[in-house]
């Protein structure tokens, strides 16, 4: 392992994600094998670089000293979701069609949401991962508010 490839900075701070799985070599296997990321640690806990980040993957458990209070565990409900991964690319008709032929299941194609490109797809524990290609975001087309939340229209900067 060379140390540029750890997420241990030597300055400032580096922003990873931890992922709470069922078994540490699926979920490897699902980041590295389809979605292409790089295997830094295997296990204990397992590091996967996936282009400009990484994803620290380990197994479940009830509170330690630095958590009280705190048991992990992956998601329960996969239809319920209070966070997700949000990977951005170039070129989501590619991805979708590189990443469908290695197995992932999206639960739509790309829809086309006038700011991004967007799909989503499920890891092998549930987590939700959001896959999108800026568009119209990129020419000042903004996102809408969510119906009924009485916040007024965006404007373009």
């Amino acid at each position: 392992m060379h140390r540029g490839d750890f997420p241990a900075p030597e300055t400032g701070l580096l922003l990873t994600h931890f992922l709470t799985v069922a078994d540490v070599a699926r979920s490897r296997a699902f980041y590295t094998d389809i979605l292409g990321g790089e295997v830094v640690l295997d296990e204990n806990p397992c590091v996967v670089k996936l282009a400009n980040g990484w994803l620290i993957m380990n197994t479940g458990g009830g509170p330690t000293s630095d958590k009280p209070g705190v048991t992990l565990r992956p998601p329960a409900d996969p239809s319920t979701a209070t966070s997700f991964l949000n990977i951005r690319v170039a070129d989501i008709q590619a991805c979708y069609r590189q990443w469908s032929a290695k197995g992932a299941e999206f639960l739509t194609p790309p829809v086309d949401r006038r700011v991004e490109l967007r799909c989503y797809l499920r890891d092998p524990d549930g987590y939700l991962i959001e896959v999108g290609q800026a568009t119209g975001v990129l020419e000042g087309v903004l996102t809408e508010p969510p119906a009924g939340s009485g916040r007024p229209r965006p404007s373009a900067a």
